[in-house]
């Protein structure tokens, strides 16, 4: 597949924010990583918060379509449903460590409308892990405690992933997110001796 000039005005964009943050960034940046005038940049975006815009609002769809389907997948547990959503989530991150660092952190400078947009995104998603949770608790297959502090809890370790995370580590994503994925579910369960 071809890679469009846009598309690569967001890679780079995403490396930069990732780098040194979005307010240390400038367009200037950009063009020069790029290789172009600064001006020719802008045949290609309006400004500077368009391209955070457009890299967060992707990773964002990226974050949910992953995990979709497994939510509603009529064969699996609650258990089975939290272990897979752990493995996507794991994915997402890894497959873009820039594209997900941007989306987890630099989001906080778009301006106030995009920002609400986007935690209500956020929102959604998260709501999506507690779902999970709380069916496993109305199953027995989960341990009773605060859906939501369970969820900010997976959701932060997950999150954290993308500050240390190396594709030349000693860990594949694979294995990393099997690890998580196992921690997680089993510390949830109602009967730790249980099998799943």
């Amino acid at each position: 597949m071809v890679e469009t000039r846009r598309q690569q005005i967001e890679d780079v964009a995403s490396a930069l924010f990732r780098e040194r943050g979005y307010p240390r960034t400038s367009v200037r940046d950009i063009a020069r990583r790029l290789d172009i005038q600064g001006a020719s940049l802008y045949a290609h975006v309006a400004s500077k918060e368009d391209v955070l815009w457009s890299i967060v609002e992707r990773s964002a769809r990226c974050f949910h379509d992953a995990t979709r389907p497994i939510v509603e997948h009529p064969d699996l547990t609650a258990a089975g449903r939290l272990r897979e959503m752990i493995r996507a989530h794991v994915g997402v991150l890894t497959d873009d460590l820039g594209q997900a660092t941007v989306f987890l952190h630099e989001w906080r400078y778009l301006s106030q409308a995009r920002r609400a947009a986007i935690l209500a995104e956020r929102d959604a998603y998260e709501s999506r892990f507690r779902g999970v949770i709380e069916a496993g608790q109305w199953a027995g297959e989960f341990m009773t405690g605060h859906p939501g502090l369970l969820t900010r809890a997976i959701l932060d370790a997950l999150n954290g992933i993308a500050g240390w995370y190396r594709p030349d580590g000693p860990l594949t994503a694979h294995q990393i997110s099997d690890h998580y994925a196992e921690l997680f579910t089993r510390a949830l369960e109602s009967n730790p001796e249980a099998t799943s």
